[in-house]
C-alpha cells in the first residue's frame, strides 16, 4: 500500500477529515440498533482484512473495543505485547513494521512512546492507528466527542473543563478543540500542567484555550467536566501525585459550579475518592459508560477511514 492513511494525531488530520469520522461513528452506531453484539455489520467491507493490535501497555477498552470493531467488520484481529513479540527481546521497530506489512492490512499499537508509534508508522505500508501512547490518546477523544453529541450538543457552542493532571488525554483534547471549535479550560496544579508549546501551538491553529489553575473558577457554567486517573500505568510516585492532585479532584463543588446540565466524562479505569468522587461518577451527570461504549463504534469509523471503505 503506497501512502497509508495512520491516525496517529488529531493535530495531523484535518477537521473535515476528523468531521467525517465522527459523523460516521454515529452512523455506524445507529445502524447497530437492537443487532447481537456478535452480529456483523450490513456491509462487513473488511471480509478478509485482518488488524494487528499490540500492546505495550495493558488494555481493557482499547483491547476488546478494537478485537470487537474487526469482527463486526467483517474482518479480524491479531493480538499480541510486546513480551509475544521479538521487539520484547530487541527487534528494531523498523523491522517490525515492515514485517507486519507483509502479514496484515492495519496495525493499532498501544506504546510507552510516542516515538515507537510515529517510527512504527513512518517504516510501515499499512495503516497505523494510535491506541494510546505517553503523548495523546486521539481514539478516546473521538469516542468523548461522539458522546457529547449524541447527547444533545453543539460541539461549537460547548465549553469543555478538564481538571487534574496535563496528561496524554489532556493533549488530544487540546489538539481536538482547533478541529471541532469548542471552548476548553484546562486546571492542573502546578508542576502537572500541559506544556506550554501544545497549548500555544494550538491557539495558533485556532484553538480558544484557556488555562485556569483554580478548579472551581475553571467549572463555572462549563458544559463539561473531565478528570483522568492521577496515577498512570509506569508512573512511580503515586504517594506524591496523589497528595498533589487531590486539590482537582472531580467532586460535587465543581459539578454544582458547572452547568445545570453539566456532562461528566472520565476515559476510565476510575478510582473512586482519588480524581473523582463517587458521587460524582456513579451519579446521574455521569456518561462514562456511554464513553466507553463509544470507543467501538468511534474507532469503527477510524478503521473505516484508514483502510478507505
Amino acid at each position: 500500500m503506497s501512502n497509508p492513511k495512520h491516525f496517529l494525531s488529531l493535530a495531523d488530520i484535518e477537521a473535515s477529515e476528523l468531521r467525517s469520522i465522527l459523523n460516521e461513528a454515529h452512523r455506524i452506531k445507529s445502524a447497530r440498533k437492537a443487532l447481537p453484539k456478535g452480529h456483523l455489520d450490513a456491509d462487513a467491507p473488511f471480509k478478509g482484512e485482518t488488524l494487528a493490535l499490540i500492546f505495550e501497555k495493558s488494555s481493557t477498552r482499547t483491547r476488546f473495543s478494537f478485537d470487537m470493531a474487526m469482527r463486526q467488520l467483517g474482518g479480524s484481529s491479531i493480538t499480541a505485547t510486546s513480551s509475544d513479540m521479538q521487539i520484547g527481546r530487541g527487534e528494531t521497530i523498523e523491522d517490525t513494521a515492515k514485517v507486519l506489512s507483509r502479514f496484515v492490512d492495519g496495525i493499532m499499537l498501544r506504546a510507552n512512546k510516542h516515538d515507537t508509534l510515529t517510527t512504527l508508522a513512518h517504516n510501515s505500508d499499512v495503516p497505523v492507528i494510535n491506541g494510546l501512547t505517553d503523548y495523546n490518546h486521539p481514539c478516546q477523544i473521538m469516542a468523548d466527542l461522539q458522546t457529547l453529541e449524541e447527547r444533545g450538543g453543539n460541539l461549537e457552542d460547548m465549553t469543555l473543563t478538564w481538571v487534574g493532571d496535563g496528561n496524554n488525554v489532556a493533549v488530544s483534547f487540546i489538539n481536538a478543540a482547533a478541529k471541532f471549535g469548542y471552548k476548553l479550560r484546562i486546571s492542573c496544579p502546578d508542576g502537572y500542567t500541559v506544556p506550554g508549546q501544545i497549548v500555544e501551538a494550538a491557539r495558533g491553529r485556532g484553538a480558544k484555550i484557556e488555562t485556569i489553575t483554580n478548579p472551581l473558577n475553571a467549572c463555572e457554567n462549563t458544559d463539561v467536566v473531565i478528570a483522568d486517573t492521577f496515577v498512570s500505568m509506569g508512573d512511580t510516585d503515586a504517594e506524591q501525585r496523589l497528595k498533589d492532585l487531590m486539590s482537582h479532584q472531580a467532586n460535587d463543588a465543581l459539578m454544582n459550579a458547572a452547568a445545570k446540565n453539566a456532562i461528566f466524562l472520565h476515559c476510565l479505569p476510575a478510582h473512586r475518592g482519588e480524581e473523582v468522587s463517587a458521587s460524582v461518577i456513579d451519579g446521574p451527570q455521569s456518561a462514562v459508560f456511554d464513553e466507553a461504549e463509544n470507543r467501538l463504534h468511534a474507532q469503527k469509523a477510524v478503521i473505516r477511514w484508514c483502510l478507505k471503505a
